[in-house]
């Protein structure tokens, strides 16, 4: 998911320094990408088409940042398992990083775009339980489904607030 949406932010307008890490974050995805194509052996299906994305730079960065967040905490416990696979977390963390630093500026500058990214977090917070749901969704999980969603949503939500977004009221 993370590289098709960073590849569809790359046909939006963005700020040059949002640009040039996109680029090298798509870099970053791909490798991740063979490297787990390798280890299962087995190629991924890919996308014949890239997601939609928002188009407005305050909502697109919400979007990616939550994004990146929820696959920090994903690579947080793949180290759990898989220690030897640590290079992930360092990348998701630079990810994670930068984008706290970018909504950081869109909500210090303009006040109609920091509207924007408020709006954008409460409407993007509504649709990712859901999508933690079908991420967790393996049988295999199920004696700790319920603890991991939960400690991902909670994760999530602080690191939101932690950087000025509100996940709730108007």
């Amino acid at each position: 998911m993370a590289l098709w949406a960073v590849q569809a932010a790359q046909l939006q307008d963005v700020p040059p320094n949002v640009s040039a890490f996109l680029r090298r974050h798509e870099q970053d995805e791909q490798a991740h990408l063979r490297q787990f194509e390798a280890m299962l052996g087995r190629q991924s299906q890919g996308r014949t088409t890239l997601p939609s994305v928002p188009r407005s730079w305050p909502a697109l960065a919400v979007q990616l940042f939550g994004y990146e967040a929820l696959g920090l905490e994903f690579a947080r416990l793949l180290i759990g398992v898989r220690p030897d696979l640590s290079s992930i977390l360092d990348d998701e963390l630079t990810h994670v990083g930068f984008f706290e630093r970018e909504i950081g500026k869109i909500l210090a500058g303009d006040p109609a775009a920091a509207g924007q990214a408020q709006m954008s977090a409460r409407a993007w917070w509504r649709k990712i339980p859901k999508t933690v749901d079908r991420y967790v969704e393996d049988v295999s999980l199920l004696p700790v489904r319920a603890q991991l969603r939960e400690g991902i949503l909670c994760a999530l939500q602080e690191r939101f607030r932690a950087v000025g977004l509100q996940t709730t009221g108007t």
